[in-house]
């Protein structure tokens, strides 16, 4: 079976943890336990967030003077290279004699998405409010609450083409464990024949969507740090869903920057092609797989079922 999984980004970094490479590697190496145990039994595609590292990017950017920072669209491509040589590494070291390849992912965006205008993607770390107003003030950002603290936000316009969508099929094909796309893909823009790079960073939730229907996957896992998604959750109301339709999914409301897209995706995947989505712990990737934990999202399912 031909399945992609999308790794939240407490993959690489749990909210309070420093921005250290030592803690990172650790994070992965922890992940790909679970990504491995999936790849031994399917062909596997693996995606990825980026928000913590291509923050720091742009903060170490900015910190050098004597050059114009670098755009969004180069610093995702290089957060693209950093986690997935780290994903790949630690998959690779626990699958022996299987290929593992990162492919630096092109996804092409409207130029005119209203997103532009409206910046919501949080990136970077978390910042107490008055040294947040002040980055906004000297560098000219949007900075909005998360949590206790505040991160700057950039404009996440919808993925519409992943442009190295070839490359991938004929990698999966091959029987190569693929690292790509990773936080949204390198966002572009196509304008008169020729690829534009652009400021922003796309939902990564919505592009991992995107690209397992394109690429013909069976199953869609988008992994976080939760069991589960639960309706009234954080109140002595939540209850864990085991299993939805799609349209009794888009009743409920869900937090804006962590359940909501990963919901989206689930539902766009699950719409779309009729195949298998989920949502749930990193984990328990391949139980999720096997229908035996997380939330599944299936167009076929009568109705909604709770743990």
């Amino acid at each position: 079976m031909r399945v992609v999984i999308a790794l939240g980004g407490n993959a690489l970094l749990r909210r309070g943890e420093p921005l250290e490479a030592e803690v990172q590697q650790r994070n992965v190496a922890a992940a790909a336990e679970s990504l491995a145990e999936v790849a031994r039994a399917h062909e596997l595609v693996v995606t990825h967030g980026n928000g913590p590292q291509v923050g720091l990017l742009a903060l170490q950017a900015e910190a050098y003077r004597k050059v114009r920072p670098y755009s969004l669209d180069v610093l995702g491509a290089e957060s693209e290279g950093l986690i997935g040589y780290l994903i790949e590494r630690e998959i690779a070291n626990r699958l022996p004699g299987r290929e593992v390849a990162t492919l630096l992912t092109q996804v092409e965006v409207d130029a005119d998405d209203p997103a532009f205008a409206a910046p919501t993607k949080p990136i970077g770390p978390v910042y107490a409010e008055a040294e947040a107003r002040e980055l906004a003030e000297r560098l000219g950002v949007a900075v909005v609450p998360d949590g206790a603290g505040f991160r700057r936000v950039v404009p996440s316009p919808e993925p519409r083409r992943i442009r190295e969508l070839a490359a991938i099929r004929l990698l999966v094909e091959a029987g190569v464990v693929v690292v790509c796309a990773g936080g949204g893909g390198i966002p572009v823009v196509v304008a008169e024949g020729r690829v534009h790079g652009v400021e922003a960073v796309i939902d990564k939730d919505l592009s991992a969507s995107l690209l397992a229907a394109e690429i013909g996957a069976a199953a869609l896992l988008l992994l976080t740090d939760v069991a589960a998604v639960e309706t009234g959750w954080r109140t002595p109301d939540a209850r864990k869903i085991r299993e939805a339709p799609p349209a009794a999914l888009r009743t409920q409301s869900f937090e804006a920057g962590t359940m909501a897209p990963k919901i989206e995706a689930a539902c766009r995947f699950a719409e779309r092609t009729g195949g298998y989505a989920a949502i749930g712990a990193l984990a328990e990737a391949a139980a999720i797989l096997e229908g035996k934990a997380g939330t599944a999202v299936r167009p076929d399912a009568a109705a909604v079922s709770w743990y």
